[in-house]
């Protein structure tokens, strides 16, 4: 009877010690799936984030080079021009850097009228041509010519009162100021020199600023 007892006993204290193990066990199971979705939800978040921030630097980065570029290409353009200066008259003329080391050559234009012993001289004024650097007597550039006249000059010019050399089109006026008229030679480019087609080039930028 007392054996009996005896095994009764150790089966129900072997069942107790099975039912907590289980009980512990599923409790552990819980715990770390709970942890596990924390965990996971972390993550998630910092992954979020962190992407966030990237592409945020990203655009603030592509952003600040773009305005970096811009800038840097503007003061490019700046530097690649080399500026003619003549407060004689009063007007600056722009050129691209290939000409840095240009020369200025002086000639001048004469206006005549006919007259019984053949064309006289009634006007005159200065021709300032810009030379190229590269310019040799054996291989002659185009030069940049620039007709000065007065006021007074470029009206009577208009007004056929006198006429310059035997070409039947009058100088094209490239600007002015309250005393003087710039003016291109008509016909400046027919002996078509090296670098004639970058003169034209050049020109058609209006570089002349009066003053």
């Amino acid at each position: 009877m007392k054996r009996k007892k005896f095994y009764i006993l150790i089966t129900l204290l072997i069942t107790v010690i099975i039912f907590c193990t289980a009980a512990i066990c599923n409790q552990c199971g819980v715990t770390s799936s709970t942890t596990t979705e924390k965990a996971g939800v972390e993550s998630t978040a910092a992954t979020g984030n962190t992407t966030t921030k990237t592409i945020s630097e990203t655009t603030a980065t592509t952003e600040s080079t773009t305005t970096s570029t811009e800038i840097e290409t503007t003061l490019t353009q700046e530097q690649q021009q080399v500026i003619y200066k003549n407060t004689q008259y009063g007007f600056s003329f722009s050129l691209p850097v290939s000409w840095s080391g240009y020369s200025i050559i002086l000639s001048k234009w004469e206006g005549y009228n006919p007259g019984a012993q053949g064309d006289v001289i009634v006007e005159q004024g200065p021709i300032i041509s810009i030379r190229h650097p590269e310019w040799t007597s054996a291989n002659p550039r185009q030069d940049i010519p620039i007709m000065v006249f007065t006021i007074t000059q470029w009206d009577s010019l208009q007004q056929d009162k006198f006429h310059i050399g035997a070409a039947p089109i009058n100088p094209s006026e490239l600007g002015r100021n309250t005393n003087y008229v710039f003016a291109l030679p008509a016909r400046y480019n027919f002996s078509y020199l090296t670098g004639f087609e970058e003169v034209e080039k050049i020109l058609e930028g209006n570089p002349l600023q009066a003053f």
